[in-house]
């Protein structure tokens, strides 16, 4: 396991900070050679090189990492670090930006990189009509400007320190201006490896660039091929026979198989994806804040760690900051599973005994059905009757979340703590699923967006997840790991990232043969 962690932006107390890109050592024995072939599932054949739409693991994996570059990278060590920018230095109130680019590097089809790529890059998650799921990174930058063709300064409506981290978003990858179209078309980036075919859906090959500015510290293989195999027991079946080097998304009932394999290694990491159960708390009876203390004690949640991940995670504590992040706050006092603690709140709340109905379906999450099975037979011991509606899992996002009182989610997590706080508990934010309101709570999110001094903003974030693991809308009851697996003639670097599954979506980049 890794920790994501900012190192100081600040110069000085008083004047502008600058992160500047560093590598990472790599093991002696790394070398290049080979044809990496990945059994990956999360493919669509509506899938495409417009890092906007990318959603899923196929393309994600495909793109950022491998055809494509971004501006900045979190490293397999959790440090951010320059990928097209070499570094960047922020004004003191974190709100202008002034990122100084990597020179000579070149496209796929021969195009300089440069300031102009940068800008027409950012742009296309704004202009009309575009659905990128980075456009409220992108609407937060007010004002983008050209100071030479390798520095560009980008001027934010209002401060934040976590901005160089947002700028490793899977979706804003590096696109050649003026040719955007073509290079969607036919995926033409900065990466390590260029589209020898790509099939939607089905299959894609790619081939190492000769003299790329990675060169002797990413990129070892000669080609990369990542092959779409939805189907799980087909996926690991795969792996086993020896079709494919290394698969993502390992079922763990099949672990034992795998294990008892000698040619194979499964891999897993701690990173900030949580499953949920979110309560509507304009709603009764999830507005009163001793029902909801009722049930966080209601919930056993060692047992959903060890029946539901089958020991594949580990117990969370009802905020949605994870081990992956830097300002988690793994010392707070855990809301444990306690009957007689969730009577004694049933009782402050003017309660005998309570009946709620919680919605569920697999869609929520693999087993969110048996999970709040499990959770409806726990509270029974403190007055508590859970009623568990299964529900469909065709339309359960637009039919159930954001919609019923309570229901099952999941969340994969986000790199920084102000990315995943102001995407689902920031007052109005389309996806806040409790509509939990706190004012101390708002007033630190904003503070502590804008703050440089990283032991402030550790108190502010530990106050954050104090608020919500006590008085917050939502039950966060385990982390699940990304458990990934890999034949024993694949190696790396010793560190593997926990962003995303496979080595933060980066293995076609960092990892080699043995």
């Amino acid at each position: 396991m890794t920790q994501i962690s900012r190192r100081s932006l600040l110069k000085t107390g008083a004047a502008a900070g600058v992160l500047a890109a560093t590598g990472m050592p790599l093991r002696a024995q790394a070398k290049k050679g080979g044809r990496l072939r990945l059994g990956l599932a999360g493919a669509n054949t509506s899938d495409s090189w417009d890092g906007r739409t990318h959603s899923d693991s196929f393309m994600i994996m495909a793109a950022h990492g491998c055809v494509f570059d971004c501006l900045t990278e979190v490293g397999a060590d959790g440090q951010l670090k320059g990928e097209l920018a070499e570094s960047w230095e922020a004004s003191a109130d974190a709100k202008t930006w002034t990122f100084k680019l990597r020179q000579g590097v070149t496209f796929h089809n021969g195009k300089a990189f440069g300031a102009d790529d940068v800008i027409a890059s950012l742009g296309m998650h704004t202009e009309e009509g575009a659905k990128s799921a980075a456009k409220p990174i992108v609407s937060s930058i007010s004002e983008m400007k050209k100071i030479n063709d390798h520095e560009i300064e980008l001027t934010l409506a209002a401060g934040n320190a976590d901005f160089p981290f947002l700028l490793s978003d899977y979706h804003i990858l590096m696109f050649p201006a003026g040719q955007i179209e073509e290079a969607i078309a036919k995926g033409i980036g900065t990466g390590m490896y260029e589209v020898v075919s790509f099939d939607p859906g089905v299959r894609f090959v790619g081939k190492r660039v000769a003299s790329h500015y990675k060169d002797g510290s990413a990129g070892w293989f000669d080609e990369v091929e990542a092959i779409a195999i939805n189907d799980s027991s087909a996926r690991m079946n795969a792996l086993m026979t020896g079709q494919v080097d290394a698969v993502n998304r390992v079922d763990v009932k099949t672990e034992a198989l795998l294990k008892a394999n000698p040619a194979v290694n499964i891999f897993e990491v701690t990173g900030n994806q949580h499953y949920t159960f979110p309560m509507l708390t304009g709603t009764d009876p999830y507005s009163n804040i001793s029902v909801r203390k009722a049930l966080k004690h209601a919930i056993n949640r060692e047992e959903l760690v060890e029946k539901i991940l089958q020991g594949h995670g580990k117990v969370a504590n009802d905020h949605p900051i994870g081990p992956a992040n830097q300002y988690y706050a793994a010392d707070l006092e855990q809301n444990s599973y306690d009957p007689d603690k969730a009577k004694f709140y049933l009782k402050e709340a003017g309660m005998d005994s309570l009946s709620v109905d919680l919605s569920a379906a697999n869609a929520a999450f693999s087993g969110a059905i048996d999970a709040a099975q499990l959770y409806q037979a726990s509270a029974k011991a403190a007055g508590i009757n859970i009623n568990v509606v299964q529900e469909p899992d065709d339309g359960y996002w637009s039919n159930v979340w954001l919609k019923k009182p309570w229901c099952a989610c999941y969340w994969s997590g986000r790199a920084t703590e102000d990315w995943m706080f102001s995407t689902a508990y920031e007052s109005g934010v389309p996806w806040n699923d409790t509509n939990w309101e706190n004012a101390r709570f708002q007033e630190l999110l904003l503070t502590a967006r804008a703050e440089l001094d990283s032991s402030k903003r550790r108190d502010m974030y530990t106050e954050m997840q104090m608020l919500m693991s006590s008085e917050g809308g939502t039950v966060i009851p385990m982390y699940a790991n990304y458990v990934d697996a890999h034949s024993t003639k694949l190696t790396n670097s010793g560190t593997i990232g926990n962003v995303f599954q496979m080595d933060s979506s980066r293995m076609m980049e960092r990892w080699w043969f043995a």
